[in-house]
């Protein structure tokens, strides 16, 4: 199972190759997205034009798709990219924001997943969606579940995509169809925020560059649960959380990761 220590050593990983993380993500997590990989120790990118995804890909790490603004255009970008992130043998993370909400979002979301993805990371409602899973519509883009209701669900998508499956809510979970870990903490806060969790992808996406889907995806919610605690403790309301936020992940070192990180077996 991955531990304390392997988060701390992806961290250290992380911040001395400083990946570059392309990001083809909605218009409302443009901006946090590229200041949380930037405070973390990896360099954003955010490219979705047609004519230059594929080329983009090459030179990138790895790659995160968030689907939060869909248009035609965007949709054939996010199928270039990832097959051409296959083909170079590069991890990519998809984000299926608001899967379920509505026919359109949910036949991209699924035809995304198709193309094997390192790690999924969406909250329960969009899992479920997305595995085909029987549960309650989601509220726009916000999920109506919570995620350890999603476990099931979860480990089916893992299996059927060969997909890192992370559910994140009050408590965490990655699952990878045989084994699943659990990462609690954060702060209430955090979900009256807008685009942290499309941060967090972003997040998750900078780690697979240095170390296995996994791991990865435990060491990005682990540390969003740490910055995010540490960050609230500053903020009188949600409005600071963000910036809070960055410099908290900007100030985190392995040790105080693997000193405060909440992880075992689900």
């Amino acid at each position: 199972m991955t531990d304390a220590a392997d988060i701390g050593t992806a961290l250290e990983a992380l911040r001395a190759r400083r990946p570059l993380v392309q990001n083809i993500t909605n218009y409302v997590a443009m901006t946090l997205s590229a200041n949380v990989l930037l405070a973390l120790g990896a360099s954003p990118a955010m490219v979705h034009a047609i004519e230059e995804v594929e080329d983009f890909v090459a030179i990138s790490d790895a790659l995160v798709i968030n689907i939060g603004t869909l248009s035609p255009p965007w949709v054939e970008a996010m199928r270039r990219a990832v097959l051409a992130a296959n083909e170079a043998g590069k991890p990519w993370v998809l984000d299926p924001v608001g899967c379920g909400a509505t026919p359109y979002r949910t036949a991209t979301a699924a035809e995304l997943a198709s193309f094997r993805p390192a790690v999924v990371r969406g909250n329960a409602s969009e899992i479920m969606s997305l595995a085909g899973a029987t549960g309650e519509k989601p509220k726009g883009v916000d999920s109506a579940a919570a995620s350890d209701a999603a476990l099931e669900a979860a480990r089916g998508l893992a299996q059927r995509t060969g997909a890192v499956v992370a559910v994140t809510g009050v408590t965490d979970y990655a699952v990878d169809g045989t084994s699943a870990v659990r990462v609690d903490g954060g702060h209430a806060l955090m979900p009256l925020s807008t685009a942290l969790g499309c941060a967090l992808s972003a997040t998750v996406a900078a780690f697979a560059a240095v170390t296995d889907p996994m791991t990865a995806a435990v060491a990005a919610l682990a540390a969003f649960d740490v910055a995010g605690a540490e960050a609230a403790e500053r903020c009188r309301g949600p409005g600071h959380l963000p910036a809070e936020l960055c410099d908290a992940l900007h100030q985190m070192d392995a040790a105080s990761l693997r000193r405060r990180a909440r992880i075992g077996v689900a």
